[in-house]
């Protein structure tokens, strides 16, 4: 009997590339899925060459994820409406400031029994709340969306390095196919209900890597390091509990996608490692992003925006110094230790509800 699923992914950066590596070998022992993965790049010339052709002749982005081959049924197209063709399962893994764009562009195109996970690392915050990648994506495809988000360096996983993931999936039948595609002996997938817990912890760490960057680049050790730490960390729970009450789970802080991601975010990952050249050059990030990354996104610059209008047209700003703070160096041209600034914080009462502090 022919497969009765597809996969195809959307986006083909470090991480959408690392992913591409995982599911094209676990598809290939799945017999209800088709062996074939296609994956959407945008297609732009690298050394002469299209990335598609690069891709499919050598099995290998050269760009996003050298050195580490691809296997040979992951197939590169450049049109993100074909990759979607006929694909039961989508995954979408694109810097979260693109995600409408590519939405409107295979809009009419899914099939209507399929599924997405998120595999992004950002949350859309404005004056008016918050809102997910997967309500985003639910908002325009009409399919149901689970997320995807832990302590998950893209690099070590192509390593094989072992971690863990967690995937937030309100249907449990469905999560069970999810962590099919993505479970291996390297990479162990535990599976939550809490889809947009595990979005927000993915979105708001990167943040937190942010100050602790600054740390780094100040030199001031590790002690200082992990208080930033910890309290950006009890800072992602108070913005968790004030824009969403009870909808976003204690427990999902505790997963790879929280606790877990929290600290390898703030001693290893782009965010942490532009925020101490931030510190060491004085140059802004934009620059430094254009500079230094080879094409990929800085996101917890941008989130630390977002991030602050909410909380400033709330008038919260007391209840999160640091996250302010943060703020206030990256957009404003405070001086790097005025990060310290009304740290002095009492988070003995916060819970997952709506609190009478906030």
């Amino acid at each position: 009997m022919a497969p009765t699923n597809k996969v195809c992914i959307l986006g083909s950066g470090n991480w959408g590339s690392t992913a591409a590596r995982i599911i094209g070998s676990n598809v290939a022992k799945l017999p209800n899925f088709d062996n074939t993965v296609k994956i959407w790049v945008f297609d732009e010339i690298v050394n002469g060459k299209k990335l598609t052709d690069i891709i499919n002749t050598q099995h290998e982005n050269v760009k996003y994820l050298p050195g580490h081959k691809l296997p040979t049924n992951v197939v590169a197209v450049p049109d993100a409406a074909d990759a979607v063709k006929d694909a039961t399962h989508i995954v979408v893994v694109i810097p979260h400031q693109y995600i409408q764009n590519l939405l409107d562009s295979i809009h009419g195109r899914v099939l209507p029994n399929a599924r997405a996970i998120s595999l992004i690392k950002g949350i859309a915050i404005s004056n008016h709340g918050m809102t997910t990648m997967t309500q985003i994506i639910h908002r325009t495809l009409a399919i149901p969306v689970a997320s995807l988000s832990g302590a998950n360096i893209a690099n070590e996983i192509a390593e094989e390095k072992y971690c863990e993931t967690t995937i937030g999936c309100s249907d449990p039948e469905e999560a069970i196919v999810w962590r099919s595609l993505f479970n291996t002996p390297y990479f162990q997938v535990n599976c939550v209900s809490d889809v947009i817990g595990v979005e927000f912890c993915g979105a708001l760490k990167n943040v937190v890597a942010v100050g602790a960057g600054f740390i780094d680049g100040m030199g001031l050790g590790n002690n200082t390091k992990a208080a930033i730490i910890r309290i950006g960390f009890l800072e992602m729970r108070r913005l968790a509990m004030h824009i969403s009450g009870a909808r976003i789970q204690d427990a999902t802080f505790m997963e790879s996608c929280g606790l877990a991601d929290v600290i390898t975010t703030c001693y290893g990952g782009r965010n942490r490692r532009l925020a101490e050249e931030f510190v060491l050059t004085g140059k802004p990030m934009p620059q430094l992003e254009q500079d230094l990354l080879n094409g990929q996104k800085l996101q917890g610059y941008l989130t630390a925006g977002e991030v602050h209008s909410y909380i400033d047209s709330s008038g919260i700003t007391d209840h999160f110094p640091l996250f302010t703070n943060i703020y206030s160096i990256c957009y404003q041209g405070k001086a790097p230790r005025t990060i310290f600034d009304g740290l002095n914080v009492d988070f003995s009462r916060d819970t997952l509800t709506p609190s009478p502090m906030l």
